[in-house]
C-alpha cells in the first residue's frame, strides 16, 4: 500500500511540475501513466474519469487527479477509506508543484519578466502547450468515447454528430461549454 502512494505521490507530482498549459494539457500526461504506465485504470475507466472531471466544478486535472486517486487504490483492492487517502495524495501532489513554482515566480517574475530569456522561455511554451492539448484530443479518440461501426452503427454515427455538434456550436455560434454538455447529455439519454 505504501509503495502505490509513493507512486501516485511522485506521479501526480511530476504532472503537476510540467503540466504546462492546465488541465486538458495534463490529460494525455495522465494517461500515459495511469493507463499504460503503471495499468492502475483500463481505458474506459480514464474515459470516464474525464467526463465526471470535466463535469464537476474545478480544474479537470485537479479533479482528475482526485479520481484517480482514488479508483487506483479501490482498483488495486483496498477499502473505499484508503479509496479517499490515495485520492488525497494523488490531488496534493498534482497541486504542489504549481503552488511552490507560484510563490517563487510571483516573487521574481514581475522583476524580469520583460528580460529577453524570460519572454524566450514562454514562447518556447505556447506551441508545447498547444500541442500537449492536442494530443490530449486525439487521445480521446477512441473505441470507448465512440464506438465502433462494426459493432454499432448507431452509437458511432451519433457519437460522431455529437462530437460535430459540439465542435461547431463551440467553434461557429460561441455557445457556452455548459449549454453543449447540457444538450449533449439530453441528446445521450434519448438516443442512446
Amino acid at each position: 500500500m505504501i509503495t502505490l502512494f509513493l507512486q501516485l505521490f511522485w506521479t501526480f507530482f511530476k504532472i503537476g511540475l510540467f503540466g504546462f498549459g492546465g488541465g486538458y494539457a495534463m490529460i494525455s500526461m495522465i494517461q500515459g501513466e495511469v493507463v499504460t504506465n503503471y495499468h492502475w485504470l483500463d481505458s474506459g475507466q480514464f474515459t470516464d474519469i474525464v467526463a465526471i472531471s470535466q463535469s464537476t466544478p474545478g480544474p479537470i486535472g485537479i479533479n482528475s487527479a482526485t479520481y484517480v486517486g482514488y479508483s487506483s487504490m479501490v482498483n488495486a483492492g483496498y477499502s473505499p477509506v484508503w479509496g479517499v487517502v490515495g485520492s488525497l495524495i494523488a490531488t496534493t501532489a498534482v497541486v504542489l508543484p504549481s503552488f511552490v513554482l507560484m510563490l517563487i515566480i510571483s516573487k521574481f517574475l514581475m522583476r524580469y519578466k520583460n528580460h529577453p530569456y524570460v519572454e524566450n522561455v514562454f514562447k518556447g511554451l505556447r506551441p508545447a502547450v498547444v500541442g500537449l492539448l492536442a494530443a490530449a484530443s486525439l487521445l480521446l479518440m477512441t473505441k470507448e468515447n465512440f464506438g465502433a461501426p462494426d459493432e454499432s452503427l448507431w452509437q458511432f454515427t451519433i457519437s460522431v454528430l455529437l462530437f460535430l455538434f459540439a465542435f461547431i456550436a463551440q467553434r461557429l455560434f460561441k455557445l457556452g461549454a455548459i449549454k453543449i454538455i447540457v444538450i449533449c447529455a439530453i441528446a445521450g439519454v434519448l438516443l442512446f
